[in-house]
């Protein structure tokens, strides 16, 4: 055999072993997401698609080196605890949960699983980490929203309904960190001059006779706090609230798109688009100790016309120069 011949076959002997490894299947990484809407809600779609593409662009591919182990809604504090054991024991890389809620389920099923939220109001005061700029432990993620946009869902509720000067507050007290919201608002009413009623409801007969008896004022209008009990019956509410033409102000863009008159709130698609960059850089080998909790960086305003034609109002053309999106 000729040298050349030779050196050529030795190297191509040498190449062997490094192209069957190139060919060799990626490793397949597993996340774990308890989801806190249905699965079969139009927002439940939004959120996960926008996970789903940020993990791609992030080099994540599902089938190809991800797999995402979903667990939807339930209002059931007993079936989502069994959502999170069941999630906990495929043991996924990292868990994601985007409820206080679905966050608490998860912990009581592992100390040690990289846990990243999202949609969860006040972490400190719910004990699920130590601070937002140390974590601890196995969790960290992304809040939607700071108490102080009480106020300013208030002073929206005020532009776009002058008349109003009775306001009830909607929500769950048992699933929702309700406090500082509450101050918040409490401390703008003064300004606004307007008398609030605290209205903790807690099923759907309580969310129909709420809104009903703030119907019957004339000059009443509603805020519905962020929380997984409105998320879940909020087109109930906003069936109640037109059929009682109350004016009302919405966490989320989604409320205001199924009818409700006006949102403010964070960007939710952004929120788990957010999330999915946590998640990639804990599968990377990042700890969520080391990662602080975030706060919102983006709110959006949206106004639905047709509500408010419905209602009777004309909205100031300032505010729907100030909205990011209006419907109509």
């Amino acid at each position: 055999m000729k040298r050349r011949e030779f050196i050529m076959l030795l190297g191509g002997a040498a190449a062997w072993p490094f192209a069957a490894r190139a060919q060799q299947p990626e490793r397949m990484r597993r996340i774990g997401w308890l989801v806190a809407l249905r699965e079969n809600d139009p927002e439940a779609q939004r959120r996960t698609g926008a996970f789903v593409q940020q993990l791609q662009q992030l080099g994540w591919t599902v089938g190809r080196n991800i797999l995402i182990n979903y667990r939807w809604l339930s209002e059931n504090a007993n079936q989502t605890q069994a959502y999170a054991e069941e999630l906990a024991r495929l043991q996924p890389d990292v868990l994601v949960a985007t409820s206080t809620p679905a966050v608490n389920a998860m912990r009581q099923q592992t100390r040690t699983i990289p846990i990243v939220f999202a949609f969860v109001t006040d972490p400190v005061s719910s004990g699920l980490v130590t601070s937002l700029g140390a974590p601890g432990a196995n969790v960290t993620g992304f809040t939607n929203f700071e108490f102080a946009v009480g106020g300013k869902w208030l002073e929206l509720l005020k532009e776009v309904a002058p008349q109003v000067a009775k306001v009830a507050l909607i929500f769950n007290p048992k699933t929702t960190p309700y406090l500082g919201y509450l101050r918040s608002i409490e401390a703008s009413a003064p300004s606004f001059g307007v008398e609030l009623t605290v209205r903790g409801v807690s099923d759907t007969d309580e969310i129909e006779r709420t809104i009903t008896a703030t119907g019957t004022q004339s000059n009443g209008g509603l805020i519905i706090f962020p929380d997984l009990f409105t998320a879940a019956h909020h087109q109930l509410i906003i069936a109640v609230a037109a059929r009682n033409r109350v004016p009302a102000v919405y966490p989320y863009r989604y409320m205001a798109a199924d009818g409700g008159l006006i949102s403010y709130g964070v960007d939710t698609a952004e929120e788990l688009r957010r999330a999915a960059s946590y998640v990639d850089r804990i599968l990377k080998g990042e700890k969520p100790a080391d990662l602080p909790v975030q706060a919102p960086n983006k709110f959006e305003l949206v106004i639905n016309l047709k509500t408010a034609k419905a209602l009777g109002l004309t909205v100031p053309p300032m505010l729907l120069a100030r909205a990011d999106e209006v419907i109509e």
